[in-house]
Protein backbone atom coordinates (compact mmCIF):
# COMPACT_ATOMS: atom_id res chain seq x y z
CA UNK A 1 0.00 0.00 0.00
CA UNK A 2 3.09 2.35 0.95
CA UNK A 3 4.53 1.67 -2.11
CA UNK A 4 1.46 2.18 -4.40
CA UNK A 5 1.58 5.50 -2.39
CA UNK A 6 4.82 6.32 -3.47
CA UNK A 7 4.44 5.80 -7.20
CA UNK A 8 1.84 7.68 -6.77
CA UNK A 9 3.97 10.80 -5.96
CA UNK A 10 6.01 9.97 -9.21
CA UNK A 11 2.92 11.73 -11.15
CA UNK A 12 2.83 14.54 -9.49
CA UNK A 13 5.48 16.93 -11.06
CA UNK A 14 3.94 15.48 -15.01
CA UNK A 15 0.48 16.73 -13.52
CA UNK A 16 1.62 20.07 -12.53
CA UNK A 17 3.48 20.58 -15.42
CA UNK A 18 -0.02 19.60 -17.51
CA UNK A 19 -2.19 21.60 -15.45
CA UNK A 20 0.35 25.10 -15.89
CA UNK A 21 1.15 25.00 -19.26
CA UNK A 22 -1.75 22.71 -20.99
CA UNK A 23 -5.02 22.64 -18.59
CA UNK A 24 -4.92 25.90 -17.34
CA UNK A 25 -4.45 27.97 -20.57
CA UNK A 26 -7.03 25.75 -22.56
CA UNK A 27 -9.96 26.44 -19.41
CA UNK A 28 -8.51 30.26 -19.84
CA UNK A 29 -9.15 30.57 -23.42
CA UNK A 30 -12.56 28.87 -23.38
CA UNK A 31 -13.57 31.61 -20.52
CA UNK A 32 -12.15 34.51 -22.58
CA UNK A 33 -13.65 33.26 -25.79
CA UNK A 34 -17.12 34.27 -24.18
CA UNK A 35 -16.17 38.24 -23.09
CA UNK A 36 -14.42 40.98 -25.29
CA UNK A 37 -11.38 41.24 -23.34
CA UNK A 38 -8.54 43.41 -24.83
CA UNK A 39 -5.61 41.65 -23.03
CA UNK A 40 -4.72 44.71 -21.51
CA UNK A 41 -7.15 46.25 -19.35
CA UNK A 42 -8.63 43.96 -16.10
CA UNK A 43 -11.96 44.79 -17.08
CA UNK A 44 -13.79 43.19 -19.79
CA UNK A 45 -17.75 41.90 -20.18
CA UNK A 46 -19.24 38.77 -21.08
CA UNK A 47 -20.94 38.86 -24.84
CA UNK A 48 -22.18 35.20 -25.20
CA UNK A 49 -21.53 33.46 -28.27
CA UNK A 50 -21.44 36.82 -30.16
CA UNK A 51 -17.43 36.03 -30.34
CA UNK A 52 -18.47 32.47 -32.37
CA UNK A 53 -21.04 33.90 -34.11
CA UNK A 54 -18.33 36.72 -35.72
CA UNK A 55 -16.52 34.01 -36.56
CA UNK A 56 -18.28 31.79 -38.50
CA UNK A 57 -20.29 34.61 -40.06
CA UNK A 58 -19.10 37.85 -40.33
CA UNK A 59 -15.38 37.27 -40.39
CA UNK A 60 -14.53 36.60 -44.03
CA UNK A 61 -10.70 36.39 -43.48
CA UNK A 62 -11.09 33.83 -40.83
CA UNK A 63 -12.65 31.84 -43.20
CA UNK A 64 -10.00 32.17 -45.73
CA UNK A 65 -7.25 31.04 -43.46
CA UNK A 66 -9.34 27.77 -42.81
CA UNK A 67 -8.59 27.10 -46.38
CA UNK A 68 -5.48 28.61 -46.56
CA UNK A 69 -4.72 26.04 -43.52
CA UNK A 70 -6.76 22.86 -45.36
CA UNK A 71 -4.68 23.66 -48.51
CA UNK A 72 -1.60 23.62 -46.68
CA UNK A 73 -2.43 20.85 -44.46
CA UNK A 74 -3.22 18.46 -47.26
CA UNK A 75 -0.54 19.58 -49.50
CA UNK A 76 1.84 18.76 -46.64
CA UNK A 77 -0.01 15.53 -45.15
CA UNK A 78 0.46 13.86 -48.87
CA UNK A 79 3.62 14.44 -50.21
CA UNK A 80 5.62 14.29 -46.43
CA UNK A 81 3.60 10.56 -45.98
CA UNK A 82 4.51 9.86 -49.58
CA UNK A 83 8.01 10.94 -50.05
CA UNK A 84 8.92 9.40 -46.43
CA UNK A 85 7.54 6.17 -46.94
CA UNK A 86 9.13 6.03 -50.09
CA UNK A 87 12.85 6.66 -48.71
CA UNK A 88 12.28 4.39 -45.90
CA UNK A 89 11.33 1.82 -48.08
CA UNK A 90 14.60 2.37 -49.88
CA UNK A 91 17.00 3.15 -46.75
CA UNK A 92 15.21 -0.16 -44.28
CA UNK A 93 18.46 -1.99 -44.36
CA UNK A 94 20.67 -1.42 -41.70
CA UNK A 95 23.96 -0.94 -43.45
CA UNK A 96 26.59 2.42 -43.03
CA UNK A 97 25.09 4.16 -46.14
CA UNK A 98 21.37 3.57 -45.11
CA UNK A 99 22.38 4.66 -41.68
CA UNK A 100 24.00 7.87 -43.08
CA UNK A 101 21.81 8.82 -45.40
CA UNK A 102 18.88 8.84 -42.49
CA UNK A 103 20.73 10.93 -40.74
CA UNK A 104 21.33 13.12 -43.15
CA UNK A 105 18.02 13.45 -44.00
CA UNK A 106 16.44 14.01 -40.19
CA UNK A 107 19.34 16.98 -39.79
CA UNK A 108 16.67 19.67 -40.92
CA UNK A 109 14.55 18.62 -38.41
CA UNK A 110 17.05 19.92 -35.47
CA UNK A 111 17.21 23.21 -37.04
CA UNK A 112 14.64 26.01 -35.86
CA UNK A 113 11.39 26.98 -38.62
CA UNK A 114 13.42 30.25 -38.21
CA UNK A 115 16.76 29.73 -39.36
CA UNK A 116 14.79 27.17 -42.14
CA UNK A 117 12.56 30.49 -43.16
CA UNK A 118 15.73 31.97 -44.03
CA UNK A 119 17.52 29.34 -45.92
CA UNK A 120 14.33 28.77 -48.14
CA UNK A 121 13.47 32.71 -48.44
CA UNK A 122 16.68 32.56 -49.76
CA UNK A 123 16.40 29.75 -52.07
CA UNK A 124 12.88 31.10 -53.55
CA UNK A 125 14.06 34.57 -54.00
CA UNK A 126 12.96 35.49 -57.32
CA UNK A 127 16.15 37.17 -58.87
CA UNK A 128 19.10 35.96 -56.60
CA UNK A 129 17.08 32.51 -55.48
CA UNK A 130 19.03 28.91 -56.63
CA UNK A 131 15.60 27.66 -57.62
CA UNK A 132 14.95 30.32 -60.28
CA UNK A 133 18.68 30.01 -61.35
CA UNK A 134 18.57 26.33 -61.56
CA UNK A 135 15.25 26.53 -63.67
CA UNK A 136 17.21 28.89 -65.80
CA UNK A 137 19.91 26.62 -66.35
CA UNK A 138 17.71 23.75 -67.48
CA UNK A 139 16.42 25.87 -69.62
CA UNK A 140 12.78 26.01 -67.86
CA UNK A 141 12.75 29.77 -67.70
CA UNK A 142 8.76 29.46 -68.07
CA UNK A 143 8.68 28.04 -64.70
CA UNK A 144 10.39 30.79 -62.98
CA UNK A 145 7.78 32.30 -60.40
CA UNK A 146 8.08 34.56 -57.40
CA UNK A 147 7.56 31.67 -55.00
CA UNK A 148 6.37 33.35 -52.39
CA UNK A 149 5.13 37.15 -54.01
CA UNK A 150 2.57 34.91 -55.93
CA UNK A 151 -0.91 34.58 -54.21
CA UNK A 152 -1.78 31.23 -56.36
CA UNK A 153 1.04 29.08 -55.32
CA UNK A 154 2.70 31.24 -52.38
CA UNK A 155 0.89 28.60 -49.61
CA UNK A 156 2.31 25.02 -52.07
CA UNK A 157 5.60 27.32 -51.80
CA UNK A 158 5.42 27.30 -48.23
CA UNK A 159 4.01 23.76 -47.96
CA UNK A 160 7.35 22.50 -49.94
CA UNK A 161 9.65 23.86 -47.35
CA UNK A 162 7.53 21.72 -44.53
CA UNK A 163 7.38 18.98 -46.13
CA UNK A 164 11.84 19.62 -46.64
CA UNK A 165 11.78 20.35 -43.54
CA UNK A 166 10.08 17.57 -41.48
CA UNK A 167 10.26 14.74 -44.03
CA UNK A 168 13.60 12.93 -42.91
CA UNK A 169 11.91 12.84 -39.28
CA UNK A 170 8.79 11.03 -40.00
CA UNK A 171 10.90 8.83 -42.27
CA UNK A 172 12.72 7.42 -39.18
CA UNK A 173 9.62 6.54 -38.14
CA UNK A 174 8.57 4.47 -40.93
CA UNK A 175 11.83 2.79 -40.60
CA UNK A 176 11.39 2.05 -37.55
CA UNK A 177 8.16 0.35 -38.22
CA UNK A 178 9.15 -1.44 -41.36
CA UNK A 179 12.12 -3.05 -39.08
CA UNK A 180 9.16 -4.25 -36.91
CA UNK A 181 7.55 -6.37 -39.58
CA UNK A 182 8.64 -10.23 -38.86
CA UNK A 183 10.97 -11.17 -41.57
CA UNK A 184 8.78 -14.68 -41.91
CA UNK A 185 5.98 -12.74 -43.85
CA UNK A 186 8.26 -11.28 -46.58
CA UNK A 187 9.20 -15.06 -47.14
CA UNK A 188 6.05 -16.26 -47.48
CA UNK A 189 4.57 -14.05 -49.63
CA UNK A 190 7.54 -14.59 -51.91
CA UNK A 191 7.05 -18.55 -51.79
CA UNK A 192 3.06 -17.38 -53.01
CA UNK A 193 4.62 -15.73 -55.60
CA UNK A 194 3.14 -12.51 -54.61
CA UNK A 195 4.54 -9.59 -56.82
CA UNK A 196 6.14 -6.21 -55.18
CA UNK A 197 2.71 -3.92 -55.11
CA UNK A 198 1.04 -7.22 -53.60
CA UNK A 199 3.47 -7.95 -51.10
CA UNK A 200 3.27 -3.81 -50.05
CA UNK A 201 -0.26 -4.10 -50.03
CA UNK A 202 -0.92 -7.32 -48.08
CA UNK A 203 1.63 -7.50 -45.51
CA UNK A 204 3.61 -4.31 -45.66
CA UNK A 205 0.67 -1.75 -45.42
CA UNK A 206 -1.54 -3.38 -43.08
CA UNK A 207 1.65 -3.96 -40.49
CA UNK A 208 2.93 -0.36 -41.02
CA UNK A 209 -1.02 1.11 -40.42
CA UNK A 210 -0.14 2.09 -36.84
CA UNK A 211 3.28 3.83 -37.44
CA UNK A 212 1.47 5.57 -40.79
CA UNK A 213 -1.32 6.61 -38.23
CA UNK A 214 1.12 8.72 -36.37
CA UNK A 215 2.78 10.26 -38.92
CA UNK A 216 -0.16 11.12 -40.27
CA UNK A 217 -2.20 12.64 -37.10
CA UNK A 218 1.22 14.46 -36.08
CA UNK A 219 2.09 15.57 -39.63
CA UNK A 220 -1.58 17.01 -39.82
CA UNK A 221 -1.11 19.07 -36.24
CA UNK A 222 2.65 20.28 -37.34
CA UNK A 223 1.02 21.84 -40.58
CA UNK A 224 -2.05 23.86 -38.18
CA UNK A 225 0.77 24.91 -36.18
CA UNK A 226 3.20 26.25 -38.69
CA UNK A 227 3.45 29.51 -37.39
CA UNK A 228 6.72 30.55 -36.97
CA UNK A 229 7.88 29.40 -40.77
CA UNK A 230 5.01 31.50 -42.19
CA UNK A 231 5.23 34.15 -40.01
CA UNK A 232 8.82 34.75 -40.74
CA UNK A 233 8.45 33.58 -44.70
CA UNK A 234 5.43 35.96 -45.96
CA UNK A 235 4.19 36.81 -42.60
CA UNK A 236 0.47 35.68 -43.93
CA UNK A 237 0.94 37.55 -47.64
CA UNK A 238 0.79 38.86 -50.49
CA UNK A 239 -2.65 39.43 -49.63
CA UNK A 240 -3.38 36.70 -46.87
CA UNK A 241 -2.81 34.14 -49.52
CA UNK A 242 -0.53 32.43 -46.86
CA UNK A 243 -2.48 33.50 -43.30
CA UNK A 244 -3.45 30.27 -41.29
CA UNK A 245 -4.73 30.61 -38.23
CA UNK A 246 -2.46 30.12 -35.98
CA UNK A 247 -0.95 33.62 -38.17
CA UNK A 248 -4.09 35.46 -37.85
CA UNK A 249 -4.65 34.15 -34.00
CA UNK A 250 -1.64 36.40 -33.74
CA UNK A 251 -2.79 39.17 -35.58
CA UNK A 252 -6.16 39.42 -34.12
CA UNK A 253 -4.73 39.29 -30.29
CA UNK A 254 -1.66 41.37 -30.49
CA UNK A 255 -1.79 43.78 -33.69
CA UNK A 256 -5.84 44.80 -32.89
CA UNK A 257 -5.92 43.27 -29.26
CA UNK A 258 -9.01 41.74 -29.45
CA UNK A 259 -8.23 38.99 -26.94
CA UNK A 260 -11.42 37.68 -26.61
CA UNK A 261 -12.29 37.06 -30.27
CA UNK A 262 -8.57 35.61 -30.48
CA UNK A 263 -9.42 32.76 -27.45
CA UNK A 264 -12.59 31.85 -29.67
CA UNK A 265 -10.70 31.04 -32.92
CA UNK A 266 -8.13 29.48 -30.66
CA UNK A 267 -11.20 27.22 -29.14
CA UNK A 268 -12.26 26.78 -33.25
CA UNK A 269 -8.77 25.86 -34.07
CA UNK A 270 -8.27 23.04 -31.29
CA UNK A 271 -11.24 21.41 -32.01
CA UNK A 272 -10.77 21.34 -35.81
CA UNK A 273 -7.65 19.41 -35.47
CA UNK A 274 -9.24 17.52 -33.09
CA UNK A 275 -11.85 16.62 -35.82
CA UNK A 276 -9.44 16.24 -38.26
CA UNK A 277 -7.41 14.15 -36.71
CA UNK A 278 -10.16 11.75 -34.88
CA UNK A 279 -11.34 11.26 -38.66
CA UNK A 280 -7.89 10.37 -39.89
CA UNK A 281 -7.18 7.98 -37.01
CA UNK A 282 -10.90 6.24 -37.64
CA UNK A 283 -10.49 6.08 -41.32
CA UNK A 284 -6.63 4.21 -40.96
CA UNK A 285 -7.78 1.88 -38.46
CA UNK A 286 -10.96 0.69 -40.39
CA UNK A 287 -8.50 0.45 -43.33
CA UNK A 288 -6.18 -1.52 -41.11
CA UNK A 289 -9.41 -3.83 -39.88
CA UNK A 290 -10.25 -4.33 -43.57
CA UNK A 291 -6.97 -6.30 -44.72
Amino acid sequence: MKASKSLLLFFIPGLALYAVFFLYPTISAIFYSFTDWDGLSEAFQFVGTSNYERAFTGDTVFRKTIGNNLKFMLAVVVFQTVIALAFALILVKNTKTTVFLRALYFFPTILSSVSVAFIWSFIYDPSLGILNQLLGLAGLDFLQQNWLGNANIAIFSLAATQVWFHAGQMLIIFVAGLQAIPKELYEVAEIEGASKWQTFRKVTWPLLAPSATIVIAYTTIQSFKAFDLVFAMTGGGPNRSTEIIATYIFDVAFSNYQFGYASAISVIFMALIALITFIQFKALRSDRISY
